[in-house]
């Protein structure tokens, strides 16, 4: 037999506070993946490329810029550092992870090979380059 409760209401305060710390945390994340991508790397153009759709969470990216100098969220490393952080991610995620190398329009075809062998050394083969569809306006 159910018993009724006129009284008896819904608490929304807790559910308001829990949408709100979502709302914030999208918003920081969001913004800290705009910031992670070098902004002195200038990408070629592939307005025939295809577009990317969904974004797998794993994905490293790999900067490369008109000097050679590799960089993984503004991060400047070495090839011994760059080697160890794509051992830590097959290591934490597999074979499998997916890394995008992002090369300056100016960048020697020598220095985007040295990211590539390096990927290779660790075991990493889902291998794509980053280029822009189409010119920002």
């Amino acid at each position: 037999m159910k018993k009724n409760h006129p009284d008896a209401q819904l608490d929304m305060t807790p559910m308001i506070d829990v949408v709100f710390q979502l709302i914030i945390f999208f918003i920081t994340t969001v913004d800290m993946d705009q910031k992670a991508l070098q902004t002195q790397v200038r990408m070629a153009m592939s307005p025939h490329g295809p577009v990317e759709e969904v974004k797998d969470p794993r994905t490293v990216v790999v900067d490369v810029d008109s000097e050679g100098i590799i960089s993984v969220a503004h991060t400047r490393l070495n090839e011994a550092q760059l080697k160890t952080v794509l051992y830590n991610a097959v290591k934490a995620s597999g074979q499998s992870t997916p890394l995008v190398i992002r090369g300056d329009t100016l960048t020697k075809h020598e220095q985007i090979k040295r990211v590539m062998d390096i990927a290779g050394s660790v075991g990493l083969w889902k291998i794509r380059f980053a280029a822009l569809k189409e010119k920002a306006s």
